[in-house]
Parts: C-alpha cells; structure tokens; sequence
C-alpha cells in the first residue's frame, strides 16, 4: 500500500514515478522531483514482485539529539562541550472537535478530541529523545494541549510552566521561587501571533455545506489562495506577516543563543514559518500540508536551517517525503508498491 502512504506526497498510481531500491537507501524519480532517503532494514516481508524489508527514515546523528538517550562515554569532557546546533521543533496540534466535525476553525478556542490528545502524546514519544530549552504555542487551547501532552513523554521529565506576562500582578503571582524548580522547568509562552488563520465569517461553518453554498471553487479560493481572504477573514499572506515577524523577533534569537526550541501552533501559521525556513514561493506554499500531530525538526547551524523530516520513534517504521509543492507524514508502511 505504498501508494496509500506517499499519494498526496510524492504521487499516485497513475504518475511518472519510479523506484531504485539501493543497498542503503530508496531512491525516488519522478517528471518534477528526485527524492532519496535512507533506510535502516527493520524486517523483511514477501510482495508479488520482491522481498521487501520494512524502512525507517533516517538522517544523519547530529549533536542535538539529547545526550540522556545516549550511550555512556568515559570522556566526561564531551558532555560539557556545547553544540553550535540547535533544535527547531515545529508541531501542529492534535486533531481537534471541530477538526472532527468538519467545521471551519480559525481563532475559535476549541479543544483536542481523544484522538489529538492521543496524537500528541505519540508526538511526544517522537520528540523524547530531542532537548527542548522553550516552547512558544498560539493562545489557543488545542496548540498548548499538545505542547503539554507531548512533554509528559520527554526523557528529561522537565516541566512545562506557561509564563504569564499579560500583567505586573500576573507575573508576580505566578513567580517561581526556587532555583533547583526552576532548572527542571521549561518556560512556555503563549502568543496569539502564532494563532491559526483566522477564517472570519467561515468559523463555525461545516465545510462541505460552505463550499455548496458558494460553490466549491470560491471556498477552494478562500482556503488555497495566497492573498485572497475569506469575507472578514485572513488571506494565509496576512497570517503569515505576523507568524513570521514573531519567529524572527522573538523565536530566531532564542535558537541563536543556543536555547533548543518547539513550537506547538496550526496549520497555517506552520505553513507560513516554514515558508520562511525554507523559502518557499507563495505558489508553492500554498500546497504545503501538515498533518495533525506530526512533528517536523530542523537544526539551526551556523545561521541557516537544514530540515531533518518527521523523527521516528524508537520502535515504529516510519517514512517522511517533502516535495517543495508538499509535505506529508505518514507514520506506518505496510507495502511500499503493488
């Protein structure tokens, strides 16, 4: 069911592509695009046409990965050195009530169903091994529930504490007087400029009657557009103008001081940070998908990003594909062709 696992990212059975297994790695040709990961055989299983072993996304071991899942060294002297990378976690939130129920969401403060809560606990087990300095989300409550949940699963067991800066008695009242707390803490900070898109009079629409109402190609517009907002609403161009002038005033100087850091925000908000990292076009931005509680890593060396995929965890197969006119995670490979 290989196709059933990469259609949306790297084709479908009908498209132009092709495949060239390698002894360490999959290499993938199409018209458009060339994609080759590397592969860590994990068990093999019979197809019609091949034997075929069960892969896992790999990518180069970087200093970043957190030091507490590694093995022991006697050289006490490397654990002291500090890493010029630093980790840049991007995470969209769990799958939401709305996000069940169809409905357009936008800056409506919604909740996580079971099934985000779940996601973002398996996003967590994804994320265990990876330090996390801070964490910035939207202030909305389904993007901070996932930060939150993801950070029960992390190896360091450092708690999440939401900073309160909205005013002088907020920050006083919710002050940490211990110093040893305080080191087993990680500060995060709630910023409505990383808010979803905010869809004006589409929130609370469900989404197949809006697109009968006005027709399928004026709501594809509103959604898929660049600069085209939905009445009242956000274009993504507008969302993106406070998304990334936050990251790069606030969040960037973070991940230049050292500091490893997440971000647990939206589909839209997400789309218009990695834009930004990997300088997207805004045609191509534009067919850029996430999915629901899948974390996506980048490391920050030496003033540039270099995206390292979706981390897999310890135990599951996993596959991760970027085309620069879309990304998809998928988690679990059971074939990858007829």
């Amino acid at each position: 069911m290989a196709v059933a696992a990469f259609h949306q990212a790297i084709g479908t059975p009908h498209s132009s592509l092709h495949h060239e297994f390698r002894e360490n790695s999959l290499r993938l040709n199409s018209n458009s695009f060339r994609l080759e990961i590397g592969v860590s055989r994990r068990g093999c299983h019979r197809s019609d046409q091949r034997n075929f072993c069960v892969v896992q996304a790999s990518t180069s071991q970087t200093s970043v990965f957190d030091p507490v899942s590694s093995p022991s060294t006697n050289n006490t002297n490397n654990s002291k050195k500090k890493s010029n990378e630093t980790a840049l976690i991007l995470m969209r939130h769990g799958e939401s009530l709305w996000n069940e129920k169809n409905l357009f969401t936008g800056c409506v403060d919604v909740p996580l169903t079971k099934k985000g809560v779940e996601e973002a606990i398996e996003a967590g087990k994804r994320i265990s091994n990876i330090p996390v300095d801070m964490i910035y989300t939207s202030a909305l409550i389904r993007a901070q529930m996932t930060a939150m949940l993801a950070m029960t699963q992390h190896r360091r067991r450092k708690v999440p504490i939401i900073i309160h800066n909205e005013s002088e008695q907020a920050r006083t009242w919710s002050e940490i007087f211990s110093e040893d707390t305080k080191r087993q803490s990680i500060p995060v900070i709630a910023a409505w400029q990383l808010n979803e898109r905010m869809y004006g009079e589409l929130q609370g629409l469900n989404k197949q009657e809006t697109a009968d109402r006005y027709g399928k190609e004026q709501v594809h517009e509103w959604r898929r557009s660049y600069d085209i907002p939905p009445p009242n609403g956000e274009s993504l161009e507008m969302c993106a103008e406070r998304a990334v002038a936050y990251f790069k005033d606030q969040i960037e100087p973070q991940l230049l001081s050292g500091k490893n850091v997440m971000i647990a925000a939206h589909g839209n908000s997400l789309r218009s940070i990695i834009m930004y990292l990997d300088k997207l076009t805004s045609q191509e931005v534009i067919s850029l998908e996430l999915s629901t509680g899948i974390p996506m890593l980048y490391i920050f060396k030496e003033g540039k990003f270099i995206r390292r995929g979706s981390p897999v965890a310890p135990t599951e197969a996993g596959v991760y594909a970027y085309t620069r006119g879309l990304a998809q995670y998928r988690q679990k490979l059971d074939e990858m062709f007829h």
